[in-house]
């Protein structure tokens, strides 16, 4: 992969397949940690399998593993200059000479997650194919939005209640969009991240997997 480090830039972080190709663009937006070498990985994971993906650092480069300062971290985010930093994402990542396809695909994780739903509104005209990983988002509304929606939940999740996250489902399907919500059984928040002692490697297989058919399916058509 073609790995590109740049603080300067709207993606902090971006990778490429490494040959050159063309192929669809993704935005990753990380977890309440920070722009971690877990969620650098995710982009170097979807490049490998063809994607052009770039990540935003949320944080301006501020990082932890520990929750609760992660819980300061996210009060500290400015919501406009957050917003800024989304749509500059996907201005640039459009603007990728390798990036091809009808439209961009958006992975969250947690509060990355919560800011990828918002995104899809942002940006309707740009963001086809929206996952999240254990962030329910808001409940909208979503008429304006043009993505597919695709979630990845834990079943005994502390920090996101079902009855919200089947809110967020309702209204997206009451806007008429796609959407697709799965419950991993025996799971908790964080089960797809392989640095935490939630870390499931069978549900974040097949979430991974589920998640690039997914964008496949959006992005290449």
């Amino acid at each position: 992969m073609n790995t590109v480090p740049d603080s300067e830039k709207a993606l902090a972080y971006m990778a490429a397949p490494a040959d050159g190709r063309k192929g669809p663009g993704v935005i990753v937006i990380h977890a309440f940690w920070g722009l971690t070498d877990v969620f650098k990985n995710v982009c170097d994971r979807l490049a490998a399998e063809g994607f052009v993906a770039g990540a935003p650092d949320m944080f301006d480069g501020k990082s932890t593993t520990d929750i609760d300062t992660a819980f300061q971290q996210v009060e500290q985010v400015n919501t406009e200059r957050g917003i800024e930093k989304v749509r500059a994402a996907v201005r640039e990542l459009q603007a990728h000479p390798q990036v091809s396809g009808p439209g961009l695909g958006v992975i969250g994780f947690s509060f990355g997650g919560s800011w990828g739903f918002l995104l899809s509104r942002l940006a309707p005209q740009a963001v086809r194919a929206m996952v999240t990983f254990y962030g329910a988002g808001d409940e909208g509304p979503y008429d304006a939005a043009s993505a597919a929606y695709q979630g990845h939940f834990a079943e005994n999740d502390r920090y996101e209640e079902e009855v919200y996250v089947r809110g967020v489902e309702a209204a997206l399907r009451a806007a008429g969009r796609e959407v697709t919500f799965y419950t991993y059984p025996n799971t908790q928040h964080w089960f797809f991240e392989a640095n935490r002692p939630e870390f499931d490697p069978a549900a974040a297989q097949l979430a991974w997997e589920r998640a690039l058919a997914f964008l496949r399916q959006h992005l290449t058509s």
